[in-house]
């Protein structure tokens, strides 16, 4: 089962897709995914809801971003080609990425907040200030208040390249500002079928309608678990409505490749299905 959010004449409303269709819960114990990841059981929450009164949804409905008041974080350097990328464009730096890479604690950083996360279909940004960005495909951890992983979706993690590799400590300026992410389509809920240490992820991005790149990766090449990262995010910092970890990417475009506008950036991930931006 996946959950996902769309607009409604009445504002946003959260529904299942299910092998039954698509279904807005009614009397559901929760109306957003703040008040359904601050659950003691999200997953429990969502089967019981779906045995109760729930109403069609149609196909044609605006999607939302899958999240209301959640930061969104991310994890880096791990993929192997992260951290060759890494070290290749850093100009003073290099060898910090080769260490983090190897080191007990790995390098987790805030991503976004909603507002700066764009919904399915709607155009993610590059920088002004930056003359070399790429997106970053990337398996999204949805986790409860409680620091358990209930979901994954997609994320598209944008990267301003030429403001990293400048120096380390410019990271928050190429990874945080308006339109930096998306995260979509939907949640796939966790259940004994999903092994998040091998879904397949792909990337294509277009130009003028022609492919201008594509790749494939899968987690199962990911140096740390999924339930490292999270353990590493929780330890000092609470979510009373749940958060989003991005989880590093496996897919770095050349160095003689940058984003431009109008471009389209489509990420697959089986199961959940494919997050497509613009580029604006």
């Amino acid at each position: 089962m996946k959950l996902f959010r769309y607009q409604s004449d009445t504002g946003p409303q959260i529904a299942v897709e299910s092998p039954e269709g698509r279904f807005r819960l009614v009397g559901a114990p929760f109306e957003s995914f703040g008040s359904w990841l601050s659950l003691p059981d999200p997953l429990a929450a969502v089967t019981t809801a779906m045995r109760t009164a729930r109403k069609p949804v149609a196909e044609t409905v605006t999607p939302l971003a899958p999240l209301d008041t959640q930061e969104v974080w991310a994890a880096g350097v791990t993929y192997e080609r992260s951290k060759v990328a890494r070290m290749e464009e850093s100009e003073s730096g290099g060898s910090f990425y080769d260490k983090v890479y190897d080191a007990d604690r790995p390098e987790i950083f805030f991503k976004a907040t909603p507002r700066r996360v764009v919904a399915p279909g709607q155009p993610v940004r590059i920088r002004r200030d930056s003359t070399w960005n790429v997106p970053e495909p990337e398996m999204t951890l949805v986790v409860s208040s409680s620091g358990r992983i209930v979901g994954v979706t997609i994320g598209n993690d944008m990267s301003s390249r030429s403001i990293e590799g400048e120096n380390p400590l410019y990271l928050p300026q190429a990874k945080t500002y308006d339109g930096c992410a998306s995260l979509g389509p939907a949640v796939l809920l966790l259940d004994e079928t999903v092994n998040l240490r091998t879904l397949p992820i792909h990337l294509r991005i277009t130009r003028s309608g022609t492919t201008v790149f594509e790749s494939e990766t899968s987690t199962a090449r990911m140096k740390r678990t999924p339930e490292e990262l999270v353990g590493f995010l929780f330890r000092e910092a609470s979510f009373p409505d749940g958060a989003f970890l991005m989880t590093g990417t496996g897919i770095v475009p050349p160095d003689d490749f940058t984003l431009a506008s109008g471009d389209s950036i489509s990420i697959t991930i089986d199961g959940i299905g494919t997050l497509t931006n613009p580029v604006a």
